[in-house]
């Protein structure tokens, strides 16, 4: 049986091999993907109509392919002619992509559940049977939530079975193990980085900011009376940059195929509790003095590590930024709060040797951040470009001064 590439539709005539999901000696089942490919317009998955042994595969990843190439080849244990068996292909990915109502049921191939390449991906990573779900949206397809629901209510199972039929009798279980509940703000933030990680994919970039000259503003203002944390001015010059990059401040509706940029700047400050990690929302914060801020800073500071947040102060934000440094980072690659575009992470600001202006080698203050970026939105250059103005404004402070005014 030959598996060759079929008419995709949209006057897609050519495609390139994104994934090979076989190899050669590999059992596959009827309607089991084989191949990712992508065209102008889609990824989209190529099956086997029928079950049998992969003998060859006749492409490699990243070669261009056009309409009747042939890609894989696989033993079903059945004669059949050249000409029957390509019709049989067609005739199963009709089926699977444009079901109609007239169609009569044909017994002999099983008819293939709608999901996109991403949630049959999901599928398969975790070891799921996606054919054997059955859909909860009223269009008949499977989504990335059913998967990730099924999957969890898998776990939830075996885990009972193994806890009633597993655990010898003649011990206590609180005599070998200590147990953790895996429920509240650490449940929802493991549902959210999951979510996030299978559906982002993610960039991260690395820049270093000489905080000296902040140091020095700081010290000036306090001296004045204004005692202004250091991460207050960082929020303010985020916020700047938002503003001149708002593809950062943004999210992508894929349903509508749009991005959406937000006219508001809604800052959520991931916050180390002993409940969890959360992330209260600083709300409006271009609207906000520098004085407004670092008093709002504070307070929502207060509120979260003491559990006193309400829903309404955990929802809405924009862009978020984490603030690992008070506990002695140095770098990481944070994952995004999705559905943002974006997730920057401050962290140990540490003395380290500079060369200054007038090529003196000096003691500077220095900041790492990393810059987690969707991908799909933002590329190499502007994500750079993004913290470049950062460091301006910050290794500036009086540029950030003017910019506020």
């Amino acid at each position: 049986m030959d598996i060759r590439l079929h008419d995709l539709g949209e006057g897609m005539h050519e495609a390139e091999i994104v994934r090979i999901l076989v190899a050669v000696g590999d059992e596959v089942a009827t309607n089991e993907a084989v191949l990712e490919v992508q065209t102008d317009k889609m990824i989209a998955e190529l099956t086997a109509p029928k079950g049998g042994t992969v003998t060859e595969i006749c492409v490699a990843e990243g070669d261009e392919v056009s309409v009747g190439d042939l890609l894989v080849k696989v033993d079903s244990g059945q004669e059949e002619a050249p000409e029957q068996e390509h019709k049989t292909q067609e005739q199963s990915e009709v089926k699977t992509e444009q079901p109609s109502k007239e169609m009569k049921r044909d017994t002999s191939i099983p008819k293939r559940v709608l999901a996109t390449p991403y949630t049959r991906r999901l599928a398969r990573e975790r070891n799921i049977d996606i054919e054997q779900m059955i859909p909860k949206d009223p269009s008949g397809r499977i989504t990335e939530e059913d998967v990730l629901q099924y999957d969890e209510t898998s776990v939830e199972q075996v885990s009972e079975q193994t806890t009633s039929i597993a655990s010898p009798p003649a011990l206590e279980k609180e005599e070998r193990v200590n147990v953790i509940p895996f429920k509240g703000i650490r449940k929802a933030t493991a549902k959210q980085m999951v979510r996030s990680l299978y559906t982002i994919p993610h960039v991260t970039h690395f820049e270093e900011i000489e905080m000296s000259a902040l140091f020095e503003l700081r010290h000036e203002l306090k001296e004045e009376g204004h005692s202004i944390r250091l991460t207050s001015f960082i929020y303010k010059a985020v916020t700047i940059a938002l503003k001149k990059f708002p593809i950062f401040n943004a999210t992508l509706d894929e349903e509508a195929e749009q991005i959406i940029l937000y006219d508001v700047y809604h800052l959520g400050l991931a916050t180390n509790t002993e409940a969890g990690l959360i992330v209260p929302v600083l709300p409006n914060v271009d609207e906000m003095t520098l004085q407004q801020l670092d008093q709002e800073v504070a307070h929502l500071t207060e509120r979260a590590l003491n559990g006193q947040l309400e829903l309404h102060e955990m929802k809405g934000s924009t862009f978020t930024i984490s603030n690992v440094g008070p506990l002695g980072s140095t770098g990481a690659t944070p994952i995004i709060n999705y559905p943002e575009t974006g997730l920057l992470a401050l962290h140990q600001i540490r003395k380290r040797p500079i060369v200054n202006a007038q090529d003196e080698i000096v003691v500077g203050q220095v900041m790492n951040v990393s810059l987690s970026y969707d991908h799909r939105l933002i590329d190499g250059a502007t994500g750079i470009a993004f913290t470049n103005e950062l460091k301006r404004l910050l290794e500036n402070p009086k540029l950030l001064m003017l910019e506020m005014i």
